[in-house]
């Protein structure tokens, strides 16, 4: 069966994400229409949007997220907020879509595909560089970065397990010592749009409070960005906020979203003067046992080989970047 591409729009793809009638696989919460509506307004990169969706009869076969610059293409997104990308399939459909897709963007003059960001299990590395040797192309892929995740058990207590000797410890001495020196409340709260605002206000408070590099990081319009997403994925449901509190003043802060079974932690946040307490590793610590006890499968820690993500468990998961030369 032949196949068809169009150019569609942020509001189509949000329409293919929740029709029981598409078979696509969003392997991340990066790829959701939300998410790149939300970094395409937010950022106004200088590229020509390229939202491809391929068919073949009348069902959709894939979504290529891309933005053009001259005669390369790239995904929608960055690396400074966008950890995984990569391009929507559906399963058993890959050779078809990238075939397609390398038609298209053939006609268009593309010389070049710059793709980073991936996961091992990214379709653009598993099915896309094969293609594209298939037609005579050059591929050339390196890794770039490091994410670590950790696989939860249904239990706490067989989390504690996974964890050496000398981890286990640190985290139960951690958790003893801030329960005997306060009154410690932990809660994970999942935010509809009406609620976000406020909670962005006391995470954002506590993002920036005495913290030089987080602060720098946070300009106006990285906080314009944080809110638009916060907004846009608690009208899908995609949006948590972790919250510990000491005396019932919050200290600690995470915000994480949730797909599919994985909780991806995306930031946090804490107060410095309760650095002593752990209070903001900690804040990790009790995500994941309320993340075990809701029966979520995965904490993903996201890019950056950071200490306590080993601490806690954390697996590495190698990222890529793959350059496909278009003849």
């Amino acid at each position: 069966m032949s196949c068809t591409v169009t150019q569609e729009s942020f509001d189509s793809l949000a329409l293919y994400l929740t029709g029981s009638n598409h078979h696509l696989k969003w392997g991340s919460i990066f790829v959701l229409p939300p998410w790149l509506a939300v970094w395409w307004r937010e950022f106004h990169p200088r590229t020509e949007l390229y939202l491809s969706v391929a068919r073949q009869g009348k069902e959709i076969i894939g979504i290529a997220p891309l933005q053009i610059k001259e005669k390369e293409a790239g995904f929608i997104g960055s690396t400074d907020v966008c950890d995984y990308l990569d391009f929507i399939v559906s399963p058993g459909s890959e050779a078809a879509f990238f075939n397609v897709l390398f038609d298209d963007l053939g006609r268009k003059g593309i010389s070049c595909l710059d793709l980073n960001s991936l996961r091992p299990d990214a379709t653009a590395l598993t099915h896309l560089g094969a293609i594209a040797q298939e037609r005579g192309y050059e591929v050339h892929c390196r890794e770039e970065a490091v994410s670590l995740e950790v696989d939860l058990p249904v239990t706490w207590e067989e989390y504690l397990a996974l964890l050496t000797k000398k981890q286990r410890h640190e985290v139960r001495r951690k958790m003893r010592r801030l329960d005997e020196a306060n009154d410690v409340a932990y809660r994970c709260v999942s935010v509809n749009e009406k609620e976000v605002g406020g909670y962005m206000n006391e995470f954002l408070r506590l993002f920036t409070l005495g913290h030089e590099v987080k602060a720098n990081f946070m300009t106006v319009r990285m906080k314009s960005f944080f809110r638009a997403l916060a907004k846009a994925m608690a009208e899908i449901g995609r949006l948590r906020f972790g919250i510990l509190e000491l005396n019932t003043l919050p200290v600690a802060m995470t915000m994480s979203f949730e797909d599919d079974g994985v909780l991806y932690l995306y930031n946090s946040a804490y107060e410095p003067k309760y650095n002593s307490l752990s209070v903001g590793v900690l804040s990790k610590v009790f995500g994941i046992k309320e993340s075990i006890e809701r029966g979520i499968k995965r904490w993903d820690f996201l890019r950056g080989a950071e200490a306590y993500k080993y601490q806690l468990g954390g697996r590495e998961v190698r990222l890529s970047s793959c350059r496909i030369v278009i003849k």
